[in-house]
């Protein structure tokens, strides 16, 4: 697994290179695969410099290789922890806004 992603780094020189916030180059070795297809990995890359990350998804096809990535500050850890949760519902943000009205009436209160 690792070996094939070395060879996604090195045989694509303009595939996640560089930190896109304080542009130093990334060593290919910290790179982690959160997940990996047949034809797609989920990478996560910490910027030893600026400690900002990338979640990149990096997709092998006939066509050739692309990568489409986002800045995070969520650790390695909390992308497979949030990965494998449940879908946020209507219900939910509901819920929360509810909550939170409760909350600045609260606050209000005791002003």
């Amino acid at each position: 697994m690792g070996e094939k992603l070395f060879n996604l780094f090195s045989d694509n020189p303009t595939l996640i290179t560089h930190c896109p916030v304080c542009n130093v180059r990334y060593n290919p070795l910290e790179a982690r695969v959160l997940e990996e297809g047949e034809s797609a990995h989920l990478v996560y890359i910490k910027c030893r410099q600026c400690q900002s990350a990338i979640l990149a998804l990096i997709i092998a096809n006939n066509s050739g290789i692309s990568s489409m990535g986002l800045i995070t500050d969520l650790s390695s850890d909390d992308v497979l922890k949030f990965k494998s949760d449940n879908a946020i519902s209507c219900d939910d943000v509901i819920e929360v806004h509810q909550l939170l009205n409760k909350e600045k009436v609260l606050i209000e209160y005791f002003d």
